[in-house]
């Protein structure tokens, strides 16, 4: 695992910029995207870049269950507002939050990774560990899911929303082995809130417990963080 560490979010996320840079100059077409605040500057950067995404797909890691695309809170209106509306792809997926048939929407989206795999995976990780919504516990192996959300995220994600009692407590999410097929992994993190659970991944056991370890096992890695979110590192990176 490649591990760089930066000052602050600014320059790092410069960084992770040069990578998708890099992926598209050799050959990538397809891109696994996350939501939240972590990658927004990112694609700020992306939007005021040369970047021509106009010929590339995207697939959105996951989706409130229960949103639908126009609220403000879900992760269609987020792609939309920070990304596609000013720096189109070809095509974009995300999971259908209104779709109660989970195991159809599962398939479905399935179907849609199976048919278009990914060339490099933008991952986030929660306090938790989690990375997509796939939480503590959750089997290394599974595919898209409709997932329990834990108390920890609930409160995490309240922050966004007017109260913590209109957090879904649902969303639908690429799983851990959709995202471990993934030809390049590029994962960032900023902020002391993550420092733990980035010593996790990068330091400790690799375990269901803490979901974000199971990349330790991935041959393509580049780990992009700020000082903040290393703090707790023992190791020199």
């Amino acid at each position: 695992m490649n591990v760089l560490i930066f000052d602050n979010q600014e320059e790092a996320s410069k960084k992770a910029l040069d990578i998708f840079k890099d992926a598209i100059d050799k050959g990538a077409k397809t891109f696994g995207l996350a939501t939240g605040s972590t990658p927004e500057k990112l694609y700020e950067l992306m939007i005021e870049s040369d970047i021509d995404f106009s010929d590339s797909t995207s697939i959105n890691l996951d989706e409130y269950y229960g949103l639908a695309d126009d609220h403000p809170q879900s992760y269609h209106y987020f792609m939309e507002k920070h990304l596609f509306s000013k720096k189109p792809f070809k095509e974009t997926f995300i999971p259908d939050g209104l779709n109660e048939d989970a195991e159809a929407e599962t398939k479905r989206f399935d179907e849609i990774i199976a048919n278009h795999p990914i060339d490099l995976q933008l991952l986030g990780v929660g306090p938790n560990g989690h990375i997509g919504f796939n939480e503590p516990g959750t089997d290394f192996l599974i595919k898209t899911h409709l997932a329990d959300l834990t108390d920890d995220t609930i409160k995490a994600n309240s922050r966004f929303f007017d109260s913590i009692d209109q957090v879904p407590t649902k969303a639908y999410s690429m799983g851990i082995g959709s995202i471990m097929d993934s030809k390049e992994i590029l994962f960032i993190a900023f902020g002391e809130n993550k420092a733990a659970a980035v010593k996790g991944m990068l330091e400790g056991p690799v375990t269901e417990e803490l979901p974000a370890s199971v990349l330790q096992k991935h041959p393509n890695v580049t780990l992009i963080i700020d000082q903040a979110a290393a703090s707790q590192l023992e190791k020199d990176y």
